[in-house]
């Protein structure tokens, strides 16, 4: 791989980096991208382009960061380029660099309208990276035969998160995520929930990448704002359990649910949603959380075996040792497919 690897994120909404803080108020995406691209950087020549970036060339954890214009190749001519969530840049830069193979790296549900690009995917031999089993095998129902190749490979947690003996607070529960994935539904359910448990309280993290309204805020919520990674993780020890029973919100991965359960702190999930039931690593974190009876109960257990009990553990398989790995590999041996010419 002389030339390398670059990684082009035409929607982030401003420009960061590996280099401390610049990641603050930005989401998963974004900050999974920076940690595979430095495990990479130590094996190939990583570099990541943003067309939010406007200043000149940032090197951080081995990684360079630069401007990106679509209108013209990219000057490092790589051998893989690998473009974050946009169907419509993938053929495009396909088209601009023959020789390079190119993949979509999908951290969403695309939308109908972008659905339609598939065709011009496979037309230019672009595959599809996803970051869960199920979202791939979502995307493969719904392109059918327009299905360019898809695969999976999971969004990495650090390698040493573990349970460190913390105790746990039997009436703590958090909601780490941005408000839109549900939060006003989890409000509605926490509010229930306390009827029955009046001394339970729900810390609230949130990233702050997205306003969005949440209705009325319940008695019994702590507003914790942005935390650090490191005080965020701290939240997840002391918690019963990361509380996120809503139904209207369908995550690809669930970052924080795989970072929670690493350090043994159960997540309660609604069952058959999104990734829920393939991130989840311990029996009894995924319910029907349309059934209040049935949150109840299984707060209930949780509260009960409170405070030293890990509820779930770390998945070796989300490790970022692994992970990354996984990304060499791909990035070595898939296959060049046939591409249109025009």
């Amino acid at each position: 791989m002389n030339g390398g690897v670059t990684f082009v994120d035409p929607v982030a909404p401003r420009p960061y980096s590996g280099a401390p803080g610049a990641l603050a108020g930005l989401g998963g995406t974004e900050s999974t991208l920076v940690r595979v691209c430095e495990s990479l950087s130590a094996h190939m020549p990583v570099r990541v382009r943003q067309t939010a970036r406007q200043l000149p060339v940032e090197i951080a954890g081995g990684v360079s960061y630069a401007d990106l214009d679509l209108r013209r190749p990219l000057p490092e001519n790589p051998d893989r380029i690998v473009v974050v969530n946009s169907l419509k840049v993938a053929p495009k830069l396909a088209r601009l660099h023959p020789h390079a193979r190119v993949h979509v790296w999908l951290h969403v549900f695309p939308g109908r309208h972008t659905l339609r690009l598939a065709p011009a995917l496979k037309a230019h031999g672009v595959d599809i990276i996803c970051v869960s089993r199920s979202q791939a095998r979502w995307l493969e129902c719904e392109l059918g035969d327009d299905a360019p190749p898809i695969t999976h490979v999971h969004n990495p947690i650090a390698d040493d998160l573990a349970p460190d003996g913390t105790a746990r607070d039997p009436n703590l529960l958090l909601f780490a995520s941005s408000p839109h994935k549900g939060l006003a539904q989890v409000f509605e359910r926490f509010e229930r929930l306390k009827i029955r448990f009046p001394d339970l309280r729900l810390a609230v993290a949130d990233p702050g990448y997205l306003d969005w309204p949440t209705g009325r805020i319940p008695e019994g919520v702590l507003p914790l704002g942005r935390l650090s990674q490191p005080d965020l993780i701290d939240w997840m020890r002391r918690a019963l359990c990361l509380f996120y029973p809503q139904d209207h919100f369908a995550e690809t991965f669930g970052l924080v649910i795989a970072e929670a359960n690493a350090v043994g702190c159960a997540a309660l999930l609604h069952r058959g949603l999104g990734a829920n039931d393939e991130v989840a690593s311990g029996p009894g974190q995924c319910i029907d959380t349309t059934d209040a009876d049935a949150i109840a109960a299984r707060i209930a257990d949780w509260r009960a075996a409170a405070p030293a009990t890990p509820f779930a553990e770390p998945r070796p398989e989300f490790r970022l040792s692994h992970v990354a790995a996984q990304w060499a590999r791909l990035l070595e041996t898939v296959p060049q497919a046939t591409r249109a010419t025009a």
